[in-house]
């Protein structure tokens, strides 16, 4: 006999599925309000109060930690009343609005985009346009950066945010629909939503420089926190894809470690030991030169199809982890 439990159970995995189909083919739409969109708009809002009231390290801290908590339990429970009323108005709208939310929760299609927008130029020699656009999403100086170099950032970019923008988004969906099994009134959605928080509140304000080094302190943490469990569990997945596990492994041991994050480090590790490439090494952020740990060995060239195989690799580790996330969805629901 088939319960309600298991019923709404088997709607969540089904909402999982459309929402990476959405993902897959329409990617973030320009022009709609992103949930990210409102996330830095109340980021923005709060930092800008706090600097101007916090004068000291403490009280900075304390804001940092009060805009955390606030950030990330305020996305969930918003998103959790307005799926509940939706879902009240009438089911299908709020499954509709379930799958939509939980769709801007993934970022696979915008990070393949964002790629393109770099290589295309590249490959027709047009480095001038290929820097222009690689400034959109990368954090270093790019105005002398040669091919070599942009390739490099390009490629780091699309190996560090497969983690935190790609699989633990998916990761905290899967845990979400696994505790709503058990309890139904959990909004696995929410969970990917406030999880986004963390990583929004990360890339915006979780720096060690001023003026942020008090203040993103504890979203810088919380953010470290939340991705470690999902960046290994990718790490082990695109080993295992690679038929490479102990090799990976290995040179995430080796390499990743020396990394200050203690996940951007494996995630860009893991990528460039199965290409057999070399990322890390001298970055200038506003003219001041900063080096980073290099990562894998120097076997192969990075090429634009490195970056392509390494946006395939990651397709593969979403497909798999939403392969298992409906099997075991399914087994639960039949148990």
């Amino acid at each position: 006999m088939v319960t309600i439990t298991d019923k709404l159970l088997i709607t969540n995995v089904f909402v999982l599925l459309i929402a990476a189909l959405l993902d897959y083919l329409i990617g973030d739409p320009i022009n709609w309000l992103h949930p990210v969109q409102v996330m830095g708009w109340v980021i923005s809002r709060f930092t800008n109060i706090a600097l101007f009231l916090c004068k000291n390290a403490l009280t900075q801290r304390i804001a940092g930690i009060l805009l955390t908590i606030l950030l990330i339990f305020g996305t969930g429970a918003i998103s959790s009343i307005l799926i509940k009323a939706t879902l009240w108005i009438h089911p299908v709208l709020g499954i509709i609005t379930k799958c939509i939310l939980l769709a801007s929760c993934f970022a696979a299609k915008s990070l393949r985009n964002a790629a393109e927008t770099v290589l295309e130029p590249l490959i027709l020699e047009d480095t001038a346009t290929a820097r222009l656009n690689i400034r959109q999403f990368v954090g270093r100086d790019t105005e002398n950066l040669s091919q070599s170099e942009i390739l490099r950032a390009v490629l780091e970019t699309v190996t560090e945010n497969a983690t935190d923008a790609v699989m633990a988004p998916l990761f905290y969906a899967i845990v979400g629909i696994l505790i709503s099994a058990y309890i139904p009134i959990f909004e696995p959605v929410s969970l990917a939503l406030a999880y986004k928080a963390s990583s929004t509140l990360d890339s915006m304000v979780g720096y060690k420089q001023q003026p942020y080094t008090y203040l993103g302190w504890f979203s810088a943490r919380t953010e470290d926190v939340l991705t470690w469990v999902p960046c290994r569990l990718t790490v082990i997945t695109l080993a295992l894809i690679s038929f490479k596990l102990l090799y990976v492994w290995n040179i995430c041991c080796r390499d990743a470690v020396l990394d200050p994050s203690p996940n951007s480090g494996w995630s860009e590790c893991a990528y460039a030991a199965i290409l057999g490439v070399q990322v890390g090494g001298a970055n200038s952020y506003r003219g001041i030169i900063k080096h980073k740990p290099k990562l894998g060995d120097n076997i192969h060239r990075i090429e634009p199809s490195s970056i392509r195989d390494s946006l395939q690799l990651t397709r593969y580790s979403f497909l798999i982890w939403l392969g298992v996330a409906t099997s075991i969805g399914f087994l639960v629901a039949n148990r």
